[in-house]
């Protein structure tokens, strides 16, 4: 297995590619602000052919390079129904004005090929399996990603703006939840395994025992006490 990460642009957001080895298809996720460049390196680097971006919500720092990335490969991009309005109006996504000098930057809209994700969705893209889970809070269409143990790496679990090392993804902004984030956080990632390994839209790479041991919020959330704290304000 192979996944080949990087955190691109003014909100730092990770990208990944992902394929069963180099030299083969893969995935892309989260192509966000100014990655079009560090997605070319990397399939320059690794000998990676492209088959589908998938996208774990719509925020402008998630998304903002998917179409240059999708037009350059002629490849589909992958969201959450709820959250594709965003591709087109980024603003209307976050409650406020990105701000002109970096809007200058962007290409918004939609790619040629847009498909939409669900609850339970089993991708099979790039010889890889993906199962998609709607872990609404951060946004109303937020979704994470999750692939099996293989023979060489145990089950990854990207989870987007949902969890992060130490933290969750802020609630704050239009659609985001703190009802809907708690209830995400024990429905899709009390259940994994401890090994999991967890990459996040940002931050360092964790794990699911690590979070289950440290991460306040998600100690809460299993204890079945809820939390009283405010969303922390990490990326869009």
């Amino acid at each position: 297995m192979l996944i080949a990460g990087f955190p691109a642009g003014a909100w730092g957001t990770n990208c990944y590619l992902v394929a069963p080895a180099a030299g083969e298809e893969c995935v892309i996720i989260d192509p966000g602000h100014q990655a079009a460049q560090g997605v070319e390196d990397a399939l320059k680097k690794h000998r990676l052919k492209p088959v589908a971006v998938i996208l774990t919500h719509g925020h402008i720092d998630h998304v903002a390079s998917v179409v240059p990335v999708c037009g350059a490969h002629d490849v589909p991009a992958w969201i959450h129904p709820s959250d594709r309005y965003m591709m087109s109006d980024p603003e209307k996504g976050i409650g406020r004005s990105i701000g002109m000098p970096l809007m200058g930057e962007l290409t918004v809209g939609e790619p040629d090929d847009v498909r939409e994700l669900s609850d339970g969705t089993e991708l099979k893209l790039a010889g890889l399996d993906l199962t998609v889970a709607h872990a609404p809070g951060h946004t109303k269409g937020s979704v994470a990603f999750k692939m099996p143990e293989s023979a060489d790496i145990p089950s990854v679990f990207f989870s987007g703006d949902l969890l992060f090392a130490g933290s969750i993804g802020r609630t704050d902004m239009p659609g985001g939840s703190m009802d809907d984030m708690l209830e995400s956080l024990a429905r899709v990632c009390l259940p994994l395994d401890d090994s999991t390994v967890v990459l996040s839209g940002h931050g360092s790479q964790t794990t699911i025992g690590q979070e289950r041991a440290t991460n306040p919020y998600l100690r809460q959330v299993a204890a079945g006490q809820g939390t009283s704290f405010e969303a922390p304000r990490r990326g869009m």
